[in-house]
């Protein structure tokens, strides 16, 4: 397949399909894509197969959750007309790629990767870490490389991933005798990591502690009241803290009238400001954001074949794109092809191998 010429950057992203997206990704990237969406050439895996890394026992889960996310993308305002969401499960040339680059890092690399010590301690592993979550790195830089991606949006906390992924390129590079592959940048939010309701550090729907894009207008009040402020801000003349109180931490990612918002700072620093009032604010600029978003969804839920049809066609566009990074990389290593010419014979009309794709279809989708 040729590709037209396109001078854009590419951006490659995507989320594990474990449930649907809460705030945290809307916060953390979401708004990001569908701001570069017309300027970038843009890919979002529903990450399939990176999500059974830890949910394996689960498969249906992940199964479930492809539409689930994809119902978020569309939501949020992501173009899939501009936009190529692709199941990651579906594009074989990614699971190549991660098993040819797992030969250029070590084991110990991997698991002194941030990022991975990290996850690891957070799910309790101890040492019965799946093979195919502690090789993540390589098969990120798998996913990002197959598209020629040179920006990831990604949190502060992934940056390291991005760091290993262009340490695989360097090394394939000089294997290859030249520079076949781009490095990447990771392209990290201003906002930062968006915390929990309760105060904790990570926004997480395991821990009950997210706002989902679906969210009622009940379910956001409840979660706002449910928000640490300032323990010591016993009344309303007291002075307050800013700083580490969740509410304000969520004006700062949500609030756009920025004058009015340090007002209320100033205001809560010399007291006679109650928390009422803040949570009040929030709650009304949280509706106002999601209220649209969940309509949208439970439009485009009443008709799934449509959104299966999407996935369809943005994957099948990812399949042939990422073949042709498979292709070129291992010509360039100089791995024997079927596709291509070995000792001056084409050997996968000589073997008559089916070459036919895979294909997308079933209940539910991929």
């Amino acid at each position: 397949m040729t590709f037209r010429k396109d001078a854009r950057p590419v951006i490659l992203t995507g989320d594990r399909t474990t449930g649907p997206l809460h705030l945290g990704h809307f916060v953390g990237s979401l708004r990001n894509r569908v701001a570069l969406q017309h300027s970038h050439r843009q890919y979002l895996l529903l990450a399939d197969a990176q999500a059974l890394t830890d949910n394996a026992h689960d498969p249906g889960k992940v199964r479930r959750n492809v539409l689930e996310v994809a119902l978020d993308y569309l939501a949020v305002g992501i173009d899939p007309g501009v936009t190529t969401i692709c199941l990651q499960s579906a594009l074989p040339a990614l699971a190549e790629l991660t098993m040819l680059y797992l030969n250029f890092v070590t084991v110990a690399r991997l698991e002194r990767n941030p990022t991975i010590k990290e996850e690891i301690q957070a799910r309790g592993f101890g040492r019965d870490i799946p093979a195919g979550f502690i090789c993540y790195p390589a098969a990120q830089a798998a996913d990002i490389t197959a598209f020629r991606a040179t920006i990831v949006p990604v949190g502060e906390d992934q940056a390291p991933l991005i760091e290993q992924t262009n340490e695989i390129v360097r090394r394939i590079n000089r294997q290859a005798g030249r520079d076949i592959l781009a490095e990447a940048r990771a392209l990290i939010p201003e906002m930062g990591r968006l915390p929990g309701v309760d105060g904790k550090a990570k926004m997480s729907k395991s821990q009950g502690n997210a706002i989902p894009l679906s969210a009622s207008d009940a379910e956001i009040a409840e979660a706002v009241n449910r928000m640490y402020t300032d323990p010591d801000h016993l009344r309303v003349s007291d002075p307050g803290r800013v700083e580490g109180n969740v509410v304000f931490t969520y004006l700062d990612a949500f609030d756009e009238d920025r004058d009015a918002l340090n007002e209320l700072k100033a205001h809560y620093r010399r007291g006679g400001l109650g928390d009422m009032t803040l949570k009040q604010r929030l709650a009304s600029i949280l509706r106002e954001i999601v209220g649209p978003i969940r309509e949208r969804r439970a439009a485009l839920a009443r008709d799934p074949d449509h959104v299966l049809d999407i996935i369809r066609t943005g994957t099948l566009a990812g399949r042939e794109r990422t073949k042709v990074t498979l292709e070129e990389i291992s010509t360039a290593l100089g791995l024997f092809s079927l596709d291509g010419q070995a000792n001056g014979f084409r050997a996968r009309s000589a073997l008559g191998l089916g070459m036919s794709p895979p294909t997308l279809g079933g209940e539910g989708g991929a």
